[in-house]
């Protein structure tokens, strides 16, 4: 037993006070320590101890008394225990501070402690341990900086002050600087090894953060053989094995959570985990207690938010979303921002998602997001949201952004198919096989509800075989193989033989009997009438039939399998078979709108109009106007009931288009896409003559049906196609017409050719119009208003061929066979029994034949002179025929007498040049042997022949002369002139032997000579002039001008090396002969006296 003893005053006496017997007043202890004056460390002992045993009031009595200002001015020169009392003072109100949940409690006991704290600095402004108070307050605070300062003058004076150690790497912890921490932390431990064990705790938690596990673990047992019941050590440990994700770690760490629990029942974090195993075994009464007791004991946020989010979860997992979002809430209200614990954001997302506050949740995702970009379930989660919100776009971003993040995440791949499917089935259909890879590589199986999509998608697509394959994978082994694969008993051969027998459910009676199992499970019933739809499509009717039969047998109430039954039927044009049908169906749901609707239907086609109003409302109603298929049968009935031609009013008639038109409007408000009501709008509209805005609108109906093939929409090409006939764009009339015909009908059905054959008429195309109708007569040959057609065609040709101003004799016998065949076609109708029915009488046929008649022997006056002229014309055109053979043939022989003629031209001109090279030869040999005297004259002369005759050769370029050598020329020339004229009397008696054989030819034959001579490298360059100045003594002068002007004629011609050589040695041969012909004159005697 533990005892004080409080000196008496004024006496060696003392009173023995036992610290666990302590009265419950502690007035009776104020009373003693007043009146004997005792010491202030005895107050502060026996404050402490009333402190441990939880008796605070009675703590906080005596430590107010003790701190009062008589106390302070009795015990003025007592300065540390004065100090002491108001730092137990300070820290008291700094704890409770810390722990108080309310903000304003929170600040008044702040507020009590920082007055304390100065209080006591105003005795001692340098105590370290005020310091050391005020620094806790300011971490309790939140204030880490001045925290800083405070611990950081007590270091300043004592660096090795160990609480203020403890308080700086607690400041350090708390801004993440863990190195820094630990150091302090193991300078506290150096200065002082002795520390209470919770400091290596510290230690533990700056291991842990700096990723030191192991050592972090081994500070951790440190405390724990140090101080076995340290709680902190045990949850760290626990923590730690829990986080190793194994068996037998989770249940170590249960073990350390549970030890810590049963030593200190109220640590919070203890309570936080072990409340979260409870969760994940299902036992949510206990995460609910475990949670409610940390909240009570917890007043720090992280671990309060924790607390929150156990508890919002165990509400999550059981359905009680309300009260989940308000946990949720409250979790992240602890928290200062989402990286601290992003996890309530998430619960809170998927809450409010749940409840439809699309908004509030997708700002809890987006702050998820903040602090995990890549976490692919809130990208997911996103996605989800923005298709809510009809951002379909965005959602799409996100959803890929998930899938590229995570390529495995198969549920990213199905999410991102579901949202595509509407828009792009490509991409939905390549979404869906990613994740059908993804699972079957997993291992794990593929779900029969992404087989149908893939299966669908297909069958959008038209690939019907992939379809079915996919659609067989999913339904797996079953009594239908035996109906897809034709591998059917022979009861059900036998059914399939009586298709009619829709109702008939014998066969799998008698399968049963047979002890076969006639098994269909409840998530294969959709694939299997997927399928069943795909082989109708195939026109595969009999299987289709008998897997919709199945379905019926299994499950009777699935309607749908009654309507494509009764649809099959009536294609099959029983429709009575397919009301009986669609009454089964409505048996099942008597306000089913698509049963009622498909009745309708049925009765408009029985011509029963009252019924099938009545019907037709009666779908509306069932689904409060909100039926589109309903409305727009509404809207259909009226339109039919507009343009009834028995029922034909003005007034009625636009009474019925506007009721169409307004139910087709508000279909069309509802959904803006329906491409029925649109097409059904620019029906009305075109009845009221809108021929624009009608085209308009069947225009982009025809675009936009174009894409799929569900829908099958032949109506809006006939539509449009009687705008473009109303407009008189025949043309294009008849090319839609046809389109449509091609397409939809494969070029078999006869009303729509006879709107092409309309369209021919209208554009007076007679012939297209007959061959037209002959076509739908062969396709429906019971039809007598087709054949009437077909005879006004023939009429209306022969009639306009008649009426021709040229007409052939063959157009006129094609006419009068056209009659005849318009009589006969006539004649037959005359004596049809059902004529009215028609609507045509005996008094019109007569009539038509009459007129036929009449045109029949209009044509035999046309054929007669049709004939004529037609004898004339032929005789006109064998006359001109023999005209032009004998023109031919006279042209024929003036070419080739030209020919002739022209070749001996050429061969006489040939031996005149020959006979003209001879003889140049032998005048320069003559030339030659006359000249051996003269040196320099002969080496000249051989000079200018040898390289004449080189140019000749080689077709070189000529040099040029010098003008020296045309300056000695000159002074011969007028010695050689009498030479030149014998020369050239010689030529021109030469050329005039070869005129007179070739029959005086004109100068065109002189032309071809100077060419030939060219060839052969004899032009001569004066040639043309020689031509046009024949005069002996114009030659002469242009011979010596020719000499003066030659350097510059070289220059021009010096890019025709052939024309050059013959020039030139045209030019040295002529010297030549002059010389030698001129020797008997005055010249030549001249020069034999030089000699």
């Amino acid at each position: 037993m533990v005892s004080v003893y409080i000196p008496v005053q004024n006496s060696e006496e003392e009173v023995r006070v036992a610290l666990d017997q302590l009265p419950r007043d502690a007035s009776d202890i104020l009373d003693i320590l007043k009146a004997e004056q005792a010491p202030l460390d005895l107050w502060l002992i026996i404050a402490r101890e009333y402190f441990k045993q939880g008796k605070v009031d009675q703590f906080r009595q005596i430590l107010e008394e003790g701190s009062s200002p008589e106390i302070d001015e009795y015990y003025a020169d007592v300065r540390y225990e004065r100090i002491a009392i108001l730092n137990a003072l300070g820290a008291y109100y700094s704890y409770l501070g810390k722990i108080e949940t309310k903000h304003r409690e929170k600040e008044e006991h702040f507020i009590l402690a920082t007055q304390y704290y100065n209080k006591a600095s105003r005795i001692d402004m340098h105590e370290p341990s005020t310091w050391i108070g005020k620094g806790q307050l300011l971490l309790a605070r939140g204030d880490v900086e001045q925290a800083f300062a405070a611990f950081k003058i007590v270091l300043d004076g004592d660096r090795d002050n160990v609480p203020a150690l403890l308080g700086q790497a607690c400041v350090e912890f708390n801004r993440g600087r863990y190195s820094d921490s630990l150091d302090l932390y193991k300078r506290a431990l150096q200065v002082y090894p002795d520390c209470p064990a919770a400091v290596r705790v510290g230690i533990g938690l700056c291991r842990y953060k700096l990723g030191q596990i192991e050592k972090a673990r081994k500070a951790f047992q440190r405390v724990l053989l140090l101080d076995p019941e340290n709680v902190e050590a045990l949850v760290a440990l626990g923590i730690m094995d829990l986080q190793t994700n194994n068996a037998s770690g989770i249940r170590k760490g249960m073990e350390k959570m549970q030890r810590a629990f049963e030593i200190y029942p109220y640590c919070a974090m203890a309570l936080n985990y072990l409340a979260n195993h409870f969760f994940f075994t299902g036992q949510h009464f206990l995460v609910e207690q475990l949670t409610e007791t940390a909240l009570a004991v917890s007043n720090h946020g992280p671990t309060k938010s924790h607390s929150y989010y156990n508890l919002a979860r165990s509400y999550h997992s059981k359905g009680d979303y309300e009260k989940a979002g308000l946990y949720y809430m409250a979790s992240v209200k602890e928290i200062n921002k989402p990286y601290d614990f992003v996890l309530p954001y998430y619960g809170l997302g998927q809450v409010q998602l749940k409840l439809g506050d699309f908004r509030s949740s997708l700002s809890n995702f987006e702050k998820v997001l903040e602090v995990y970009p890549e976490n692919c379930e809130a990208l997911k989660a996103l996605g989800h949201i923005y298709v809510q919100l009809g951002q379909t776009e965005k959602a799409q971003e996100y959803l890929r952004k998930a899938t590229k993040i995570d390529p495995r995440d198969a549920q990213a791949f199905l999410d991102l198919g579901e949202l595509l499917i509407t828009s792009d089935t490509g991409a939905a259909l390549d979404a869906f096989k990613t994740a059908r890879g993804l699972l079957k590589k997993g291992g794990e199986e593929v779900p029969i509800e992404l087989l149908n999509n893939i299966g669908v998608l297909y069958f959008e697509r038209a690939e019907f075989e992939l379809a079915k394959q996919t659609f067989k994978e999913a339904l797996g082994d079953g009594i239908w193989l035996s109906f897809i694969d034709d591998k059917a008993y022979s009861n059900a051969n036998d059914a399939m033989t009586s298709m009619h027998h829709f109702k008939d459910m014998q066969l799998f009676h008698q399968l049963e009997e047979d002890g076969q199992v006639v098994g269909l499970p409840w998530d294969k019933v959709t694939v299997l009438f997927n399928l069943a739809r795909l082989l109708e499509q195939l026109n595969n009717t009999k299987t289709a039939s008998i897997l919709y039969r199945l379905i019926l047998f299994k499950f009777p109430d699935y309607t749908d399998a009654y309507l494509r039954l009764a649809a099959i039927a009536k294609a099959r044009n029983n429709v009575q078979l397919s009301i009986e049908l669609v009454t089964d169906a409505l048996k099942v749901n008597d306000k089913g709108p698509n049963s009622l609707c498909m009745l309708g239907d049925l009765e408009l086609k029985n011509d029963d109009w009252v019924k099938a109003k009545e019907t037709f409302r009666a779908a509306s109603d069932a689904t409060e106007g909100k039926d589109s298929y309903a409305t727009l049968s509404l809207g259909n009935w009226n339109y039919f009931a507009a343009i009834r031609s028995e029922k034909r009013a003005p007034k009625l008639e636009a009474t019925h288009l506007e009721k169409a038109k307004e139910l087709y409007t508000r279909v069309l408000v509802q959904h803006n896409a329906n491409l029925y009501a649109a097409n059904g709008a620019g029906v009305v509209l075109a009845e009221k003559g809108h021929f624009d805005v009608s085209k308009d609108i069947f225009t982009q109906v025809q675009e936009a049906a174009s894409g799929s093939i569900f829908v099958q929409m032949p109506d809006v090409w006939i539509n449009l196609a009687h705008v473009y006939f109303a407009q008189g764009n025949f043309a294009l009339a008849v090319k839609m017409y046809q389109n449509c015909l091609r397409k939809f009908y494969y070029n078999t059905d006869s009303q729509v050719l006879l709107y092409l054959a309309r369209t021919h008429y209208e554009a007076e195309q007679w012939q297209d119009c007959k061959k037209t109708l002959l076509r739908a007569i062969h396709l429906a040959p019971s039809n007598y208003t087709l054949r009437f057609d077909a005879g006004v065609a023939m009429q209306k040709f022969s009639a306009s061929t008649l009426q021709k101003t040229k007409r052939t004799a063959d157009e006129v016998r094609a006419t009068v066979a056209e009659l005849k065949n318009a009589v006969r076609i006539f004649s037959q109708l005359s004596a049809a029994s059902n004529l009215h029915f028609h609507g045509f009488d005996e008094k019109k046929i007569e009539t038509h034949v009459g007129y036929c008649k009449h045109l029949l022997e209009a044509a035999k006056v046309h054929c007669e002179a049709a004939e004529r002229e037609e004898l004339q014309n032929r005789h006109r055109v064998e006359l001109a025929r023999q005209v032009n053979l004998a023109e031919e043939a006279r042209r024929k022989a003036e070419e080739q007498r030209k020919f002739q003629l022209e070749r001996r031209k050429q061969e006489d001109e040939v031996k005149r040049v020959m006979q003209q090279e001879q003889h140049f030869e032998r005048v320069k040999e003559q030339w030659k042997s006359n000249h051996p005297n003269s040196k320099r004259k002969s080496q000249i002369d051989d000079d200018e022949g040898g390289q004449s005759e080189k140019k000749r050769r080689k077709g070189g370029k000529r040099r040029k002369k010098d003008k020296s050598h045309y300056e000695t020329e000159e002074a011969r020339a007028d010695a050689m002139d009498d030479q030149d004229e014998m020369e050239d009397d010689d030529a021109n008696m030469n050329y005039r032997d070869s005129s007179n054989q070739m029959n005086d030819q004109d100068d065109d034959g002189e032309d071809d000579a100077q060419d030939l001579l060219a060839a052969a490298g004899l032009e001569d360059s004066d040639a043309e002039d020689d031509m046009a100045e024949p005069s002996l003594g114009n030659r002469r002068k242009r011979a010596w001008s020719e000499s003066d002007e030659d350097e510059p004629q070289d220059r021009r011609l010096e890019s025709s090396p052939g024309r050059e050589n013959s020039a030139e040695m045209q030019q040295e041969s002529e010297g030549e002969i002059k010389d030698d012909n001129d020797r008997p004159n005055g010249d030549a005697a001249e020069e034999d006296d030089e000699d």
